[in-house]
């Protein structure tokens, strides 16, 4: 299944253009973690769009660049602000891993860097292929929070998901989510054999940088054993 046969997107402005009270310049600006005018974001964004021409090439670029760059890990979760930093995970080891927060955060910043006005859009998803520990350590299959970015590109927001990288999806039976630039790329719904793979459940709406009070409150409302131990779990074998 294609990027095309997607989901469809939650109820949000992704379409929309920027209001009077947001301008687009706000999603140019570097931010504390949206920080695009750091020379590791710089550089990231420019080895990732080398003979790119346009934003739209280079926008296709980047999103494949920030797949492939970490592998995905639902358990490398820090709560740590300086973490979320997107220069702290543009020179994260591919091995060591991000989550879809940390490879969304990466793909805004080097957008902006870039000069392509990005914004981070955040979701409750229901994962019908996770993994069975991760469910059991959290007490749901809901992921809070799921992040994706929304680039702006011939005058309108379109949504790209880097959080699974390719050899990944091979494993989990579903198509790569390649950005085309021209139109909106989400989870699917269903992997290869019909089976079903994502579920968009609740929408929290576009941000201009990572809301990370709201995500860590909600993550606390959600997962009573973070709540708890006031870190995420880990897996019974695990090495950072």
């Amino acid at each position: 299944m294609t990027a095309a046969a997607a989901t469809s997107l939650p109820t949000a402005s992704v379409d929309a253009p920027p209001s009077p009270a947001q301008p687009l310049a706000i999603y140019l600006q570097p931010t504390p973690f949206l920080d695009s005018n750091h020379p590791t974001v710089i550089d990231f964004a420019k080895r990732a769009t080398a003979g790119a021409e346009g934003a739209k090439q280079q926008a296709v670029a980047l999103a494949r660049a920030v797949r492939e760059a970490l592998r995905y890990s639902p358990w490398n979760v820090s709560n740590a602000k300086e973490d979320y930093a997107a220069s702290r995970i543009a020179a994260r080891a591919y091995a060591n891993g991000g989550h879809c927060v940390d490879k969304a955060l990466l793909l805004a910043a080097a957008a902006r860097a870039l000069g392509i006005p990005s914004r981070l859009h955040f979701a409750n998803v229901r994962n019908h292929l996770g993994t069975d520990e991760l469910e059991r350590q959290l007490g749901t299959d809901l992921l809070v929070y799921h992040a994706y970015v929304e680039l702006h590109l011939h005058g309108r927001w379109l949504a790209a998901t880097p959080a699974f990288n390719s050899a990944l999806c091979e494993r989990l039976g579903v198509a790569p989510l390649d950005f085309d630039g021209e139109h909106d790329s989400i989870f699917q719904a269903f992997d290869r054999r019909d089976g079903r793979f994502m579920e968009y459940v609740d929408d929290h709406g576009s941000f201009a940088d990572l809301p990370l009070e709201a995500m860590i409150d909600a993550w606390r409302r959600h997962y009573p054993g973070f709540a708890a131990a006031g870190t995420w779990p880990r897996p019974a074998r695990w090495s950072t």
